[in-house]
């Protein structure tokens, strides 16, 4: 659909402000002066795997996806403009100052509310009223994690998950699951061989089991590589439409509505969940929602919808964690949702960050917890080579649901395994925040 004026706001431009909603978790969300370009993409990669590929933001203004607040900084109500639904199609909302008249258009229907109150507020009640008219299903507890994620990266081995669930055990940590991450998998797309690393899965997912704890792996079900068995077996179940970069080549969606990718993921979940997973990080879910031609005759939304779904049933009553994922269209449909960006990237030491890239998101979307999921913050990072790890560990404590950390335990110090004792001895129950 083609944008149209929807709106026009009578504003203060020096005291007004917009909340722009980003598309996914890795999207960049927040408040703005309403004289604000707000954050674009540096590159074209960057575009597809953190923002909408398909709705390329204006070159100056806000853009929202399926919501965007107005305060008008003059004493008005605030506006809200905000989809109903988010199961076949949610629209891009964009705003435009000319003078003291903030323009607003969409390319999709939108109910626009007036609010007394803050940002916060308008938030809040719409999170309320989602939930009630999608009839989401309240939201689980979360248990706790450790991830292998932000020691080893893609070197994990059986032995390394092995010498942490022991550590874990000597030290007594409360730790609910054993998260194996990505590296287990010889290639993304390909679930159904290993790495060279490991020798065996299943027998991994029985040792953490035998120690009284939940197995927990890591999958990109909706993702493969260009150069996966499965795309040069399979070429007509790839979406032709550009997924982004990783793991050093293309990546591609997968066609959620062929038969032959729908019997693919339903059979690679119920192995995992025969093998003993019962906690499932679904990550890159965005290649699953790529407007794309399709099989069958469905939304790129509906489409990638039917996908989440079809997981949910094969893996039962299994944890599930979105990452990389439609924000709006996932609910409903996860446990869990990461919130935020990763908090660092391989490559780049823990004493080499600068800025907490998963912070403004954490606190921006704190109002989602326990109306749509519950809030992923991202793994905590407490080994002393991290100098930022008291701050990161503050904003998990006020704004984080889901609790997790992700160090070798023989490298934390007291201070970190003191942490590890009680930020995952105490974590908030599945209801919203009261962060007054």
């Amino acid at each position: 659909m083609s944008f149209a004026r929807f709106d026009e706001v009578p504003v203060d431009p020096a005291a007004g402000r917009v909340h722009e909603h980003g598309w996914q978790s890795w999207s960049p969300v927040g408040t703005h002066p309403l004289d604000a370009t707000t954050p674009r993409p540096e590159t074209d990669v960057l575009h597809v795997m953190r923002f909408r590929p398909e709705a390329p933001a204006p070159a100056v203004g806000a853009q929202g996806e399926g919501l965007l607040v107005v305060d008008p900084g003059n004493g008005a109500p605030l506006r809200r403009y905000a989809v109903t639904s988010a199961a076949e199609r949610v629209a891009s909302i964009r705003t435009r100052l000319v003078g003291d008249r903030l323009l607003v258009d969409a390319d999709g229907p939108l109910v626009v509310d007036e609010v007394d109150g803050d940002v916060e507020t308008a938030l809040r009640t719409f999170g309320d009223r989602f939930a009630a008219d999608n009839a989401l299903p309240p939201p689980r507890s979360a248990p706790t994690v450790w991830c292998s994620w932000y020691h080893y990266f893609l070197d994990v081995t059986e032995d390394d998950v092995v010498e942490n669930l022991r550590a874990i055990e000597a030290a007594d940590l409360p730790v609910d699951v054993i998260q194996l991450d990505d590296g287990w998998a010889s290639q993304v797309g390909d679930w159904r061989s290993l790495s060279d690393r490991f020798a065996s899965v299943p027998a991994v997912a029985d040792r953490i089991a035998a120690a009284g704890r939940r197995p927990g792996i890591w999958v990109a079900p909706f993702t493969a590589l260009a150069g996966s068995e499965l795309a040069r077996r399979n070429p007509s179940w790839l979406l032709e439409a550009d997924a982004g970069w990783n793991w050093d080549q293309p990546m591609r969606g997968l066609d959620l509505t062929h038969s032959g990718v729908r019997q693919y993921l339903h059979d690679v979940f119920g192995q995992l969940r025969a093998w003993g997973f019962d906690y499932f990080k679904l990550d890159f879910l965005y290649t699953g929602a790529l407007e794309a031609a399709r099989h069958e005759d469905a939304s790129a939304i509906a489409a990638y919808r039917s996908g989440l779904e079809l997981v949910r049933d094969a893996v039962g009553d299994a944890y599930v964690l979105g990452c990389g994922a439609p924000m709006l269209p996932s609910a409903g449909l996860v446990d869990a949702m990461r919130v935020s960006p990763d908090t660092y990237h391989p490559g780049t030491g823990t004493d080499e960050v600068q800025t907490l890239r998963s912070e403004p998101a954490t606190i921006a979307r704190s109002w989602q917890h326990g109306r749509f999921w519950v809030n992923d913050p991202d793994c905590l990072v407490l080994r002393p080579s991290a100098p930022w790890r008291a701050h990161w560990a503050a904003v998990v404590e006020r704004h984080g649901g889901l609790r997790g950390f992700s160090d070798r335990v023989a490298d934390l110090d007291a201070w970190g395994l003191d942490a590890v004792r009680r930020l995952l001895g105490d974590p908030p129950p599945p209801t919203p925040f009261d962060l007054h």
